[in-house]
């Protein structure tokens, strides 16, 4: 059996709208700040974004479970979810006080690698969510950090399939991917942080947000600005990140994409049950069992 036709969430056209629905409306949810003037009312309400972002994101993320489900996601992949999100979660708070060190990143590159980007989206956002639940980081910055490791995720499962690279090969492709990815979650996190933490009324008054968002400035400088947050405030967590994913995955990311791809096959998830009806016994012959047989779609 193939990889692609072994993996719990196939996208079909209802999916890939609602993933191409949820990711534009959180790019502009996420990058507002960068295109708004200083008089319009989405600035004049900065503080009220990041609730409507938590209030409208999870609903969109219900959607695009809903739609991944009815494209066939039954019990088995439902808990190999519960279980790969559990993992995740349990990882996150071991080295996440250190340095940025969070191994979950590597388990999220590997899952979207093994079950393909529907699964991987949705792993990551559910990821993200137990282990807020887990850590007490429930705020309104939790559905910018759900969007971000669904993107991440469903980026793995989107690189060239495994049947161009094997081996060796493969894991030098996942270590490049997670490194940069690293990098870039980290990236679009700090868009919340960068609007929020900083600058406000003062620096627009005053018309120096130093290294903060100033509302109505030129893109450019503000493209300046974060570039300067970024570096000041998390380039050490992205860059110990970013480090972490590439020697996991190169030391036993073989061994975990195997088993993933293992059990994915052993599950089966696109199988159909079918019930063959008993044959009519001959006079004096015992009745002949009812064999249940499992059909690939």
């Amino acid at each position: 059996m193939s990889t692609a036709s072994s993996r719990p969430v196939r996208l079909g056209p209802r999916s890939v709208a609602a993933l191409v629905l949820v990711s534009f409306v959180g790019v502009i949810a996420i990058g507002w700040p960068l295109l708004a003037d200083a008089d319009s009312a989405v600035t004049d309400h900065a503080a009220d974004a990041p609730w409507l972002f938590a209030a409208l994101l999870p609903l969109l993320i219900a959607v695009v479970v809903a739609t991944i489900a009815d494209c066939g996601m039954d019990a088995k992949a439902v808990a190999m979810l519960g279980v790969l999100a559990a993992v995740g979660a349990a990882l996150r708070p071991l080295g996440a006080g250190t340095a940025g060190l969070e191994p979950m990143f590597f388990l999220m590159v590997l899952s979207g690698r093994a079950l393909g980007p529907g699964f991987g989206f949705v792993l990551g956002a559910v990821t993200m969510f137990a282990s807020a639940l887990l850590t007490g980081g429930v705020g309104p910055w939790m559905p910018t950090q759900m969007l971000a490791m669904g993107w991440f995720t469903m980026g793995a499962g989107l690189l060239p399939g495994p049947s161009r690279l094997r081996g060796r090969s493969e894991l030098l492709m996942l270590s490049v991917y997670g490194f940069l990815a690293a990098f870039a979650y980290g990236t679009v996190t700090n868009l919340y942080g960068w609007v929020t933490v900083g600058g406000g009324e003062s620096a627009a008054s005053s018309g120096d947000g130093g290294i903060f968002f100033l509302p109505g400035a030129p893109l450019h400088e503000n493209l300046v600005r974060f570039l300067a947050f970024v570096i000041a405030t998390s380039l050490g967590w992205d860059l110990g990140r970013a480090v972490l994913t590439v020697v996991l995955t190169l030391t036993i990311g073989g061994t975990l994409l195997r088993a993933l791809r293992r059990a994915t096959r052993r599950a089966n998830f696109e199988a159909q049950v079918t019930f063959g009806a008993p044959e009519k016994p001959s006079p004096g012959e015992a009745p002949h069992r009812t064999y249940v047989t499992y059909e690939p779609e």
